[in-house]
């Protein structure tokens, strides 16, 4: 009951499969129907897999199918959204306890309860791009079409081999369907990390040879050849990192008959791959027309806000079309607007954020978790400020925590205090948005504003807006070329172009001249940190740099408070990562016992190795 209602609502027009294709797939998927279906069904319904691919239009709807098992990562707390690890990382916390991430983050997961649903889907998702690739030839149809559907077939099931490879490691690469009577035992045996990554790179070339580069506004949401690279170059960079590249950690993890599943020594040349092949991309992509976005008005923080609003603007690469959508909305938004406050950003979020001047606020935290301040860059915590921003960020009275910030903040993190479609926030205690002893409320005293419509939605009248998912974006790439780069060459010229158009579009200044290659390494992790906030980069982010046991805890303002002893640094959660064990997923224990004999647990989570 807690959080039934945070399923939201899925108009049907986001679905594209038909009646006459749903009986066909539930048996494809191992979904049993009722005697009342069969007998309530439209002629044509009883579609065998011959009949699906002896029309085009059948063929088309089938194709259309697979993109349904791409995840629904706008949905941070239902797991079913197949997004967990915005909430595992240190960028947010919830105030609900059903959801996977609450067992990420207390360390309780184990193989016996670990989340099904991400492999159950990516596994459904091969299946079908299997049985597609396998049968497409028999379609009766124009053959640079036929390309096409190819070309979107085989970046699909790259894709959902890379879901699975960023949690687990090492996986089984499955090219072929299985009928049900063949020996399943292949299917347990894990392939050596490099040769996943292989094939899912090179899958991403054989799709961008058989797409366009961009489509048009009426086919919004299909792959294209943009789609496949920004893909082959986020796989590259993950594999220069440090937690597949040469991990000490993984140096004896070996399958059953012995072959080492992970490199055993670093090869710098590996970020000199995905630099050059990301910059590939950048020139290829920029030259078909994306780029950057920027609002008509140009005001920084709105360059940013209506980045994430404004579907399919000229930076977004590759998107999941989630159509009217209401989930997120309520999940974000305060209680006194009709919300749920259940997506709260951390302190360390929001320590993240530079000041306007491009000068950085914390530098780092004491043994007890409190902050180093910044002498030098104005910062304060103590105080209220007299007047209100000139560009209108804030009003008069704000917290000093929060004045004088870059604009990235303002458009991404809701704070008590801050205006919210025309209504001043409070989230003290007892007041309107504050906790009142129900489920419902901001654990830290923030809400998440990022990805929120201001404008087109209003919950209590029931007004909401198509809504997109990004999974690639251009800014993401300028920041991929620009952390590869510098880990190959150290901080030449174009390590900082790319870093300082991404701040340049938020109206900071460019970073200093003369960074080492660390310092310049550390200024990219925060830059990718506030950039790239809440959007499933953080976990992924931290893990494969090996920084994720770093976070002991998070922290917001004290929610307990009546008065503005509210605005106090307070703990909210420690919180447990186990290194290196936590770095990978276990697999669940069901798949294990398939096959003990083949199939190897990864390394922590129990079993020989």
């Amino acid at each position: 009951e807690e959080k039934s209602k945070m399923s939201g609502t899925i108009s049907p027009s986001s679905f594209t499969i038909k009646g006459k294709l749903i009986t066909l797939l539930m048996i494809l998927l191992g979904v049993n129907t009722s005697c009342a279906d069969y007998l309530d069904k439209a002629p044509d319904e009883d579609l065998t897999l011959d009949d699906v691919f002896t029309r085009e239009n059948y063929a088309e709807q089938f194709l259309s199918s697979i993109y349904w098992n791409m995840p629904w990562e706008l949905n941070f707390t239902n797991d079913w959204g197949h997004n967990p690890f915005v909430g595992a990382a240190d960028e947010l916390d919830y105030p609900y306890t059903n959801c996977f991430a609450y067992f990420m983050n207390n360390g309780s997961w184990t193989p016996d309860n670990v989340l099904k649903d991400i492999s159950n889907m990516a596994y459904q998702g091969i299946r079908k791009t299997n049985i597609f690739l396998e049968n497409v030839a028999k379609v009766p149809m124009d053959e640079s079409k036929r390309a096409g559907w190819i070309g979107e077939a085989t970046f699909l099931r790259a894709f959902f081999h890379f879901q699975l490879l960023r949690i687990y490691g090492p996986i089984h690469i499955t090219e072929k369907v299985f009928d049900p009577n063949e020996d399943f035992s292949e299917l347990c045996k894990r392939m050596p990390l490099d040769q996943c990554v292989d094939f899912i790179t090179n899958e991403c070339d054989k799709a961008g040879g058989m797409l366009k580069m961009k489509e048009g506004a009426d086919r919004y949401g299909r792959v294209t050849k943009a789609a496949a690279m920004a893909l082959k170059a986020r796989a590259l960079l993950y594999r220069a990192s440090p937690l597949w590249n040469g991990n000490p950690d993984y140096a004896n993890f070996t399958d059953k008959e012995g072959n080492h599943l992970f490199p055993l020594s670093y090869e710098a040349e590996r970020w000199k791959i995905a630099a050059e092949y990301t910059k590939t991309c950048i020139d290829e992509m920029e030259k078909a027309g994306y780029g950057l976005y920027y609002a008509p008005s140009g005001d920084p923080m709105e360059n940013y806000r209506y980045l994430f609003v404004e579907n399919w603007n000229k930076e977004i690469i590759f998107a999941k079309n989630v159509a009217i959508y209401d989930q997120m909305e309520r999940a974000a938004a305060p209680l006194s607007l009709g919300g749920w406050s259940g997506l709260c950003p951390t302190q360390e979020l929001v320590d993240a954020y530079e000041m306007a001047d491009g000068t950085t606020p914390i530098l780092g935290y004491n043994a007890d978790g409190s902050p180093i301040i910044n002498s030098e860059s104005g910062y304060s915590e103590e105080g209220f400020t007299e007047e209100a921003d000139a560009e209108g960020y804030y009003p008069e009275n704000t917290f000093n925590m929060f004045v004088d910030r870059e604009p990235r903040f303002y458009a991404t993190v809701t704070y008590s205090g801050a205006y919210w479609r025309g209504r001043q926030i409070d989230f003290r205690m007892g007041a309107p948005d504050g906790r009142t002893g129900g489920p419902d409320y901001t654990t830290t005293g923030y809400l998440m504003r990022k990805f929120l419509d201001e404008d087109g939605v209003d919950i209590l009248r029931g007004v909401f807006v198509n809504k997109t998912w990004n999974y690639f974006r251009l800014g993401e790439l300028y920041l991929n070329y620009a952390e590869a780069l510098n880990e190959a060459s150290g901080p030449v010229d174009d390590v900082y172009k790319y870093v300082n158009l991404i701040r340049k579009r938020s109206g900071l200044p460019g970073l200093k001249v003369g960074l080492s290659q660390d310092e310049m390494r550390q200024k990219i992790r925060r830059e990718r940190q506030v950039e790239l906030a809440l959007e499933t980069h953080r976990y992924f982010d931290c893990n494969r740099w090996k920084i994720s046991d770093q976070v002991k805890a998070v922290h917001g303002m004290d929610i307990g408070a009546r008065d503005n002893s509210f605005f106090k640094r307070t703990l909210v959660e420690e919180r447990v990562f186990e290194a290196p064990k936590h770095y990978l997923w276990p697999f669940h224990q069901d798949e294990v016992n398939k096959n003990p004999d083949i199939f190897v647990q990864n390394p922590g989570w129990g079993g020989i190795n």
